[in-house]
């Protein structure tokens, strides 16, 4: 059960390391882009392109899934990604339990955007975690974990795709040990869990009174999607590359310091950040100093 791209990844290691997957569940197909063309999930293509049978349900708790799923008659169901929370009478199915992938070292970042808030927070390490699911939302019985530290220049979206195959090998091991017998189960400390809520379009503005590194950490975060925006000397830009300084200036926050071959540099709480690529309304993708070749600022 999964739904994008990192969730095709696990598949594909699933079919890969010999593992007899029955059926696949996926979410619906949505309009995506500005003609919003009817899509498919990265998950459907890759089942129909191996001959397994594909179910998008949109509801679960009608028990229509739950027969489905019987008729299989899973010892496993891995889920990874899927974006719907397992009612009780699906997780009861299979006899060996129902696996999660999670992209993050729980019991931190339970919940839909882990990687996006460990890179908006400034981690230096993430991860992704096997756990038996338990009704509470990512709160089940911890398998195993893999480890990777952040980079300092790595987007959300480039997270993604390193622990996207991490989370593949870990479901195959663990599935391994499921088979094998020598599966080990750790409970979750509740005390030391904390959330990562979905992303919304609201949270793109940039707060310039706040300190470098986090607004540094928070474009990096939001790429690719929402994807950080702020107003720059009246005009509204989309900013996807920067670093921060911790220069001491006497300037308002939001103030444009400096704008030439470095990039656009402006104050923040504890000195400045320096934007290096951004994108112009209506405009490409570019480095900010190619940018100000055509459209000078100034300070």
């Amino acid at each position: 059960m999964g739904t994008p791209d990192f969730a095709a990844v696990s598949l594909k290691a699933l079919l890969d390391n010999g593992f007899e997957v029955t059926g696949v569940f996926t979410q619906p197909d949505k309009p995506v882009g500005r003609k919003q063309i009817m899509t498919a999930p990265p998950v459907n293509a890759l089942a129909r392109e191996n001959g397994i049978p594909v179910y998008q349900p949109v509801k679960l708790r009608d028990g229509t899934a739950a027969e489905i799923i019987k008729s299989h008659r899973p010892d496993v169901i891995a889920v990874v990604a899927y974006g719907r929370i397992l009612p009780a009478d699906i997780l009861c199915i299979p006899p060996l339990g129902c696996v999660n992938i999670h992209g993050s070292i729980l019991p931190k970042y339970r919940g839909a955007a882990p990687i996006q808030w460990a890179r908006i927070n400034g981690d230096e390490e993430t991860g992704v975690t096997a756990q038996f699911m338990a009704e509470a939302m990512d709160a089940g019985d911890i398998i195993g974990v893999k480890r990777t530290k952040i980079g300092k220049n790595e987007t959300a979206g480039e997270l993604f795709e390193r622990l996207a195959p991490m989370g593949g090998e870990l479901l195959c091991e663990t599935l391994a040990a499921i088979e094998a017998g020598t599966v080990t189960r750790t409970p979750q400390n509740d005390k030391e869990a904390t959330f990562a809520p979905p992303l919304t379009k609201e949270m793109a503005e940039l707060d310039f009174n706040a300190p470098g590194d986090k607004i540094v950490s928070r474009i990096y975060g939001l790429d690719p999607w929402p994807v950080a925006t702020a107003v720059i000397k009246g005009e509204r830009y989309k900013i996807f590359r920067a670093f921060s300084t911790k220069k001491r200036v006497s300037a308002v926050p939001g103030t444009v310091l400096s704008a030439g071959k470095d990039g656009i540099e402006i104050a923040v709480q504890d000195g400045s950040v320096t934007v290096t690529q951004l994108q112009s309304p209506g405009g490409k993708r570019m480095a900010a100093a190619d940018y100000l070749r055509g459209h000078p600022i100034c300070p």
